[in-house]
């Protein structure tokens, strides 16, 4: 009698579906692991079969663009340098030092002229800042007053020339007669420290400068003294005395007021 009924299954044909159940779940663990398109997270499952399904993640939001940033090549934002800060206007430089004073000249008679190597330079008070170095003549005059003369050494320090004229005092007069070639006129000739001046009703009147003199001598045996005036005429004087002592007299004072006046050199008038 057969030990199995009808409704058992033979032992080979159980092992054999046993075999296959585990192979089925092997190769389902497989297909989890290695295609990824059929895993589904823990919990997916169930939102999904729900309906709930979870919303696709968005990129968060670009954030506000940054003047500083621009986009790089190739789409990348990349950072550029901040701009240089405005300098603003460039701060003033200050002023150079000016020059050192180098020459002062005053004097107690103001508006004196000032002459530096026998060429004028200006009048009283007087500074100088442009000359060279070295020595230089000063000479200072004023109309009536006896002339200054002064060597100086110019350094780069300052050099100072204080001037007290000494007024010259001039005022001669004498009567003269002018004589012409043909005939003669009466008149006086004058001296103060401007100049000589002739007085006379006739037309042969003058006034000179003492510095547009070209000759002014007296001949006391010839009983004569002569005036020319630089590029102009001559005058010859004489005079009703018997002697020529007025006319030297005259002329003596006014050649030593010249000589005072002269004492500092100016130049001659042209």
């Amino acid at each position: 009698m057969p030990l199995l009924t009808e409704h058992e299954t033979p032992p080979r044909r159980r092992r054999g579906w046993l075999y296959g159940f585990i192979l089925l779940v092997v190769a389902a663990g497989a297909a989890y692991v290695f295609v990824p398109g059929i895993r589904t997270p823990f919990g997916e499952a169930e939102r999904a079969a729900s309906g709930d399904a979870p919303r696709p993640a968005t990129a968060p939001a670009a954030p506000d663009s940054d003047p500083g940033v621009e986009a790089a090549p190739g789409g990348a934002a990349g950072l550029t340098p901040d701009p240089e800060p405005d300098p603003g206007p460039a701060a003033a430089l200050p002023p150079p030092p000016p020059p050192p004073l180098l020459l002062r000249v005053t004097s107690d008679v103001e508006g004196a002229e000032v002459f530096i190597d026998r060429r004028y330079a200006g009048t009283t008070p007087f500074e100088s800042y442009d000359l060279e170095p070295g020595r230089r003549r000063i000479n200072v005059s004023a109309p009536g007053y006896e002339g200054h003369a002064e060597d100086v050494e110019i350094t780069g320090d300052l050099t100072t020339i204080a001037v007290r004229f000494r007024e010259v005092r001039l005022d001669e007069r004498i009567p003269v007669v002018h004589k012409h070639r043909f005939g003669d006129c009466e008149g006086h000739l004058a001296a103060t420290p401007a100049g000589i001046t002739y007085e006379t009703a006739d037309d042969d009147a003058f006034e000179v400068a003492f510095d547009a003199l070209e000759e002014f001598a007296v001949d006391y045996l010839e009983h004569n003294l002569r005036l020319k005036v630089r590029g102009g005429r001559t005058y010859n004087f004489t005079d009703h005395s018997e002697n020529a002592d007025a006319l030297f007299t005259f002329h003596r004072e006014v050649e030593r007021a010249r000589e005072r006046l002269a004492r500092g050199e100016p130049p001659a008038s042209p």
